[in-house]
């Protein structure tokens, strides 16, 4: 095992390699902690060696952020529902895989390549689909951040930089007693859902669940905008 860490640091360094050591030590320790002199550490070079691939941290961040979006899947061919939703699935995927990325994609004054590329294919899928370049506008904003796999409440920016977290404001909790015979709508609600121990959303909640159900509301609207010839335009 030594003689392979040995091996590794003497390959040639390369900015591919800088980017994936850099994507790597980030699911590790979370993006805080991230820093030109420990990713020189772990490649075994002295941190000055890193900028001959990298002008700074932030063109380091743009390219881990290019890194982990080309690890969505790929679009395909059929119904834009279900393209849309598979592909936005595969994004959430991927942010499961790397808890930083979502805070590191809202952190850039500039989508990356690779972001604008993937929002492009996923206006493409609705255009394809015969939208129009009105609803396919609108259709963006109401997907949000959602069409990169996350929404700010299923995932909570403590836990994306390394810390644990509390969970969010606002969501029933284990309710005592009392409190629960006095609000039974809520009480029912905090029981009713399928349990995740590592929820963001709140004790009782399945967090995937939340996000696909949230997900198909808003595609099962968009369809039936798409179906009805919908226009911002106001007529009359």
């Amino acid at each position: 095992m030594a003689k392979q860490a040995e091996t590794a640091r003497r390959a040639p360094l390369t900015r591919d390699r800088v980017l994936r050591t850099a994507v790597v030590l980030a699911d590790r320790t979370g993006i805080e902690s991230l820093s030109m002199r420990n990713l020189a550490q772990d490649l075994g070079v002295v941190p000055m060696a890193l900028y001959k691939h990298v002008a700074n941290k932030d063109e380091l961040l743009d390219g881990m952020i290019d890194i982990v979006v080309a690890e969505i899947d790929p679009p395909a061919p059929g119904d834009w529902k279900q393209a849309i939703r598979r592909r936005i699935l595969s994004a959430r995927q991927m942010l499961l895989r790397h808890p930083w990325a979502s805070l590191a994609i809202e952190s850039r004054t500039t989508p990356t390549p690779a972001v604008l590329a993937y929002l492009d294919s996923t206006v493409d899928a609705l255009r394809a689909g015969g939208f129009s370049t009105d609803l396919a506008h609108h259709v963006m904003h109401a997907l949000g951040s959602r069409v990169l796999g996350f929404s700010q409440e299923l995932f909570d920016t403590s836990r994306q930089a390394g810390r644990s977290g509390a969970t969010s404001a606002g969501t029933p909790a284990d309710l005592p007693p009392e409190v629960a015979a006095r609000f039974p709508h809520l009480a029912a609600i905090a029981t009713a859902a399928s349990h995740d121990d590592d929820s963001v959303v709140g004790p009782g909640c399945d967090d995937q669940f939340e996000f696909e159900f949230a997900l198909d509301l808003l595609l099962d609207g968009i369809e039936r905008l798409h179906r009805t010839g919908w226009t911002s335009h106001r007529t009359g």
